[in-house]
């Protein structure tokens, strides 16, 4: 059975950092790649980092510079680094490996 469990949400004022995890079982973690996505609220789910098996990046615009998405294999872990938060990245964030998902966790940016 595939589990993702995402955890490091929380409220942040604008302009601080907060760092997210996403602990994954049931499959060889080493071998898939990881992303992350975000909903806000009243808008659809959108994409925003991805990392590859062997650790290539790929951010959305509205992300570059300022988000890191990284992988420990020896912990089946992806984190999500993010810095110089925005109100506009309030939003669930989820992480995703081939079709299954995370249940989310929550972080608000206030301004």
């Amino acid at each position: 059975q595939v589990q993702l469990v995402e955890s490091g949400g929380g409220l942040v004022q604008a302009g601080g950092s907060l760092r997210l995890s996403c602990a994954v079982s049931g499959i060889i973690f080493s071998m898939n790649a990881l992303s992350w996505y975000r909903q806000a609220p009243g808008k659809q789910r959108e994409w925003v980092a991805t990392i590859a098996r062997f650790g290539s990046t790929n951010y959305a615009d509205s992300v570059k510079g300022r988000f890191t998405i990284s992988r420990d294999n020896g912990k089946n872990t992806v984190y999500l680094q993010m810095n110089s938060l925005k109100p506009d990245d309030t939003a669930v964030y989820y992480c995703r490996t081939n079709t299954f998902w995370g249940q989310g966790t929550l972080v608000t940016v206030s301004s």
